[in-house]
């Protein structure tokens, strides 16, 4: 993984922890391109310290198998404190069969670590019943901004 950019727009502030944001229970936004032009979906990830792991969903894996070129974009975002904090990463990605391991470390960071509390709405997923497969995103270059400023409330 390369880094090609790492900036601070907002002065001399220290630019944020890479490791330290990628384990945040953010949203990132998966950019695939199908035959039919670009598409992004929203995702729910981990990074494990050298990929990214995502639970595929119904029709992006089939893209990614077609062509594994794709691109991340992850976003932490307070209109009232004025945080603003991007990572995108550009890599490629291969479908993998479903695991379970992975599926309840993505939960876990999502819907907390109490199973018994967790939407059933999933239960499907955690079966394995869904026809799930998993994503794997090897980061091949990655830019970092702080975008941060100070909120006009």
């Amino acid at each position: 993984m390369r880094i090609v950019e790492q900036s601070v727009s907002a002065g001399d502030k220290p630019l944020f922890d890479l490791a330290e944001f990628l384990s945040r229970p953010l949203y990132a936004h998966l950019a695939t391109h199908p035959e039919d032009g670009p598409r992004e979906s929203p995702v729910w990830f981990h990074w494990d310290g050298s990929v990214f792991w995502i639970i595929g969903g119904t029709s992006f894996p089939q893209n990614l198998k077609r062509d594994p070129r794709c691109a991340l974009g992850i976003v932490d975002w307070d209109r009232l404190t004025g945080l603003s904090q991007h990572v995108g990463v550009r890599g490629r990605a291969e479908v993998l069969p479903f695991d379970l391991a992975i599926v309840k470390t993505i939960f876990r960071r999502y819907f907390g670590p109490n199973e018994s509390q967790w939407d059933h709405r999933f239960d499907d997923v955690l079966r394995g019943d869904a026809g799930v497969e998993m994503v794997r995103i090897t980061p091949e270059t990655v830019v970092m901004r702080d975008q941060s400023y100070q909120p006009a409330l």
